[in-house]
């Protein structure tokens, strides 16, 4: 039994996951199996406990809900509208990541009744402020993608760099000349040939890529870098 002498809100933590398929962006949402909200989706997330850290809350609830660990979590905001929860005071504490799909599979559990990726432009009504949330994380990711090169998170360890220019495209909301933003990317030395695609569609041979991260990491780190190389 906890008392105190002043009101104190209940805290939550809500996860922004998001992921691509070489077409589009998607988020992974849950479909709430209890109430408020019950049949709605919603983003992945729960109560506090008060025995851990909020990130450890938001690893534990991604976990039950979802069956995704070993997730590279950011905080990126903390959401305190008054009336954001109907049950009563609640803070949340939002983190996001960015996963490789094909690296993990979701599967509901606890109180989510399912857990599925929805294209981030076709999302279903959600429950709470999590249209706010998710717009808010898409800023945050735009904003890093600027300075760190996270888009090689949401991508096969080979891609085709029609698929890296999409997902910049995606992200960024424009769209770049072919040749430039390939010229762009091979000028930063951090892309790798790794010659042409095993299974071309369409009867094309498309040229398979990858990051050099490890060599992106020691520049960095080695402060040799005048310039951060993927800003567009």
């Amino acid at each position: 039994m906890y008392t105190y002498k002043y009101p104190h809100p209940a805290v939550t933590t809500d996860c922004a996951i998001f992921g691509f398929d070489g077409k589009e962006l998607h988020i992974l949402l849950v479909e709430r199996g209890v109430e408020p909200f019950k049949g709605e989706w919603a983003l992945p997330g729960g109560f506090l406990k008060m025995d851990e850290t909020t990130e450890e809350c938001a690893r534990r609830e991604l976990m039950e809900e979802t069956d995704l660990h070993d997730v590279y979590l950011e905080q990126f905001y903390t959401f305190t509208g008054v009336d954001r929860d109907p049950r009563e005071r609640v803070i949340t504490i939002a983190y996001y990541a960015l996963v490789r799909k094909s690296d993990y599979h979701v599967l509901a559990g606890d109180d989510a009744a399912k857990a599925e990726w929805f294209a981030i432009d076709d999302l279903p009504q959600l429950a709470f402020d999590h249209n706010t949330i998710i717009r808010i994380a898409r800023e945050r990711i735009k904003e890093r993608l600027a300075t760190t090169p996270i888009a090689f998170k949401l991508l096969d360890k080979k891609f085709k760099m029609s698929e890296l220019q999409h997902l910049y495209e995606i992200i960024n909301g424009t769209s770049y000349d072919r040749r430039n933003f390939h010229k762009k990317m091979m000028a930063t030395g951090f892309i790798a040939d790794e010659g042409p695609n095993p299974n071309p569609e369409q009867s094309r041979t498309a040229t398979m890529y990858s990051f050099k991260e490890a060599d992106f990491i020691k520049q960095e780190q080695n402060k040799e870098m005048k310039k951060y190389p993927f800003d567009f």
